[in-house]
């Protein structure tokens, strides 16, 4: 099979959805795909920036799953999908949370607000858990219009978590301290 890079199909400001048909492209269902992809791509400049195999890993399993997400919101028949991949679900969700709880046991406790930043690796992961952050927000618009399985929007909740924790290891293992905010306090 050969894909075509140009198509010249949305020259018009349509899309097509994977299994058929045609929308806008600021359509809901492509805002939250589309964030989805943006969130995918975040990750990838992730992982270049870190050294860590562990941590590559996990983004890399964390990136094929936002695949699937991104492959079931951008079809009118998630079915088609389901038939030939595992959808996310409790399984990815108990494994974020493990890994939370394995990462938490690992770095420093939390007892400032932490600022993006740090190592390389680690302002990207920040970065990258606020396009999650948007793209929850994306689909959650997008329910609004169409079917959405709550799995897909507790995946996102929980990786936003788990986006956060592995900047916070990625600068841990690095030996670089976190940023942490320091408010400006009112005098008197």
């Amino acid at each position: 099979m050969t894909f075509h890079i140009y198509t010249k199909t949305g020259d018009k400001g349509q899309t097509g959805l994977f299994g058929g048909g045609r929308v806008r492209k600021d359509d809901p269902r492509v805002e939250a795909y589309g964030a989805v992809d943006e969130l995918n791509a975040a990750l990838g400049i992730a992982e270049a920036e870190i050294g860590d195999e562990a941590i590559k890993g996990w983004i890399k399993k964390i990136q094929d799953e936002l695949f699937v997400v991104g492959a079931e919101l951008s079809t009118p028949d998630p079915d088609a999908v389901k038939r030939q991949v595992v959808p996310v679900g409790p399984d990815q969700v108990s494994w974020m949370e493990s890994t939370i709880d394995t990462i938490d046991a690992e770095v420093p406790p939390l007892r400032q607000f932490v600022l993006p930043g740090g190592h390389r690796g680690a302002a990207h992961l920040h970065l990258a858990r606020t396009i999650c952050r948007r793209a929850e927000r994306r689909v959650l618009t997008f329910s609004d219009h169409a079917e959405v399985r709550t799995e897909v929007i507790t995946y996102l909740n929980r990786l936003s978590d788990l986006l956060f924790m592995l900047a916070r290891l990625v600068n841990h293992r690095s030996g670089i301290a976190e940023p942490v905010w320091n408010p400006p306090l009112r005098k008197g």
